[in-house]
């Protein structure tokens, strides 16, 4: 007899179903397929390192303007209104209409210039941190694609140990192995079981740092394995005779220094000339300006208007020749830190080349180790399927040896995989220091366009 449910029971059946249903969704909503240039696309715009960049630039920007602004009259008024006894301590003064500028001046010139370079510095810098986030976003993007298919072939190769550990212990039960055997297999499979955790957290890692560099964090982003071309022969790709934009980038602050510490060196017995006009309105009213200036009164009048060009020397200033010294010594750092980015990245553009040949050798060989794999496990199934075998013709194939096979060919293609994202990984790397990554990136777009549409 079987017993029917509460209503309770029923009601906590019915949350238990919501609640994987809600689940289920989130699951799904918390998910998204993208391709590699899309990733690409928005990590530009998400990553805080671009926006930083681009700010500078605003802000670079903002300083060539109020360099070469300085020119430009400035207007300004000011009044206010109100009592005073005794000694008058100032013009009675009720409003002011005042305009003044630079009209000449020998180091304004250098500041525009060191102003100017320091804009194309901040534009480099951005063109590098752009080349930099899409470099951390394919290298992400790639490796992640990676690990998913590393992963299921750890998966499969799991299955083949455990299957091994199983008959191992059957032949042990049978007398055909000895105890050995059996923690040998058992040892394997927890090996197996090891690597595929391993795998998993490397997964998890890549699928978070992509999710923030795409500005979609707690997102799962699922790869597209169409959607990237394949990179260039290794041994195509040639150094570029150009510097990155970073190095570049450097070199430009080092000049924009020098403009200025050689604007700030010929300030000394230089003449400035400036332009200085105002209008003020004077009410004596309420003061005792009248009783102290008695002249004031006959031939008083409650406008004031002046203009004129104001012309100066600058003969001994002892802080703003130290100033100056300052700033020769930052110019001199800068440029000693330009070329010391050009050699350690020439040096490691150069090693990264190098390192391309040993990674290709590298994954040739883990190719044809796969491929040997494949052809003994083959050459094994063939035998273990063959009605006509006989005892003449050779050793017996067993289920020992298919699992062996199996485990070997899963091995073979996940160090394959291993390989192939090392090569990946550096030739990505060198492409951005080429300033080629963006013409990579541009098949990938094409790539993407020729994929069928699925509805």
């Amino acid at each position: 007899m079987t017993s029917q449910p509460t209503s309770s029971t029923r009601r906590s059946i019915t949350r238990l179903a919501f609640g994987a249903a809600f689940l289920a969704v989130s699951a799904t909503a918390c998910s998204a397929q993208m391709s590699l240039t899309a990733a690409v696309d928005l990590a530009l715009k998400a990553d805080p390192r671009v926006r930083m960049a681009r700010a500078s630039v605003a802000k670079a920007e903002a300083v060539v303007s109020e360099a070469r602004d300085v020119y430009i009259p400035s207007v300004g008024i000011k009044g206010g209104y109100g009592a005073s006894t005794g000694v008058p301590l100032s013009v009675p003064v009720v409003f002011s209409l005042a305009s003044n500028s630079l009209i000449f001046d020998f180091s304004q010139k250098d500041n525009v210039r060191a102003a100017n370079d320091g804009l194309k510095a901040a534009q480099l810098a951005l063109l590098d941190a752009q080349a930099v986030t899409s470099e951390d976003t394919v290298v992400t993007y790639l490796n992640l694609n990676n690990a998913e298919r590393r992963h299921a072939a750890m998966l499969d190769e799991s299955l083949y140990a455990n299957r091994l550990a199983t008959i191992v212990q059957q032949r042990l039960d049978a007398g055909q192995d000895n105890r050995m055997d059996l923690l040998k297999a058992k040892r394997a499979a927890a090996q197996i079981r090891l690597a595929t955790l391993n795998n998993e957290d490397e997964i998890a890692n890549l699928t978070q740092h992509l999710s923030q560099l795409l500005g979609l964090p707690g997102t799962a982003v699922a790869t597209v394995s169409e959607s990237v071309p394949p990179l260039p022969d290794p041994s195509s790709i040639q150094l570029a005779s150009d510097d990155s934009y970073g190095v570049q980038s450097a070199f430009a602050v080092a000049k924009s220094k020098q403009e200025s510490a050689f604007g700030e060196a010929r300030y000394r017995y230089h003449p400035q000339v400036a332009f200085g006009a105002n209008y003020s309105r004077i009410s004596t009213s309420h003061t005792s300006y009248s009783l102290y200036y008695p002249g004031f009164v006959n031939q008083h009048s409650d406008n004031a208007l002046s203009a004129g060009i104001e012309i100066t020397i600058p003969i001994f200033d002892y802080e703003h020749r130290a100033h100056a010294r300052e700033s020769q010594a930052e110019a001199i750092r800068a440029m000693a830190e330009a070329e010391n980015n050009r050699v350690q990245f020439l040096e490691g553009r150069a090693k990264t080349q190098r390192s391309l040949a040993e990674l290709s050798a590298k994954g040739e060989i883990a190719h044809l180790d796969r491929s040997i794999a494949q052809e003994q496990l083959d050459a094994i199934l063939i035998q273990l399927n063959s009605s006509s075998s006989s005892e003449g013709s050779g050793p017996m194939m067993t289920p020992k040896d298919e699992q062996n096979a199996r485990l070997q060919e899963r091995q073979k293609t996940v160090d394959m995989l291993t390989s192939e994202q090392e090569l990946q990984q550096a030739e990505i790397g060198l492409l951005r220091q080429n300033g080629q990554l963006g013409d990579w990136l541009k098949q990938a777009l094409r790539a993407q366009d020729a994929l069928p549409v699925t509805h």
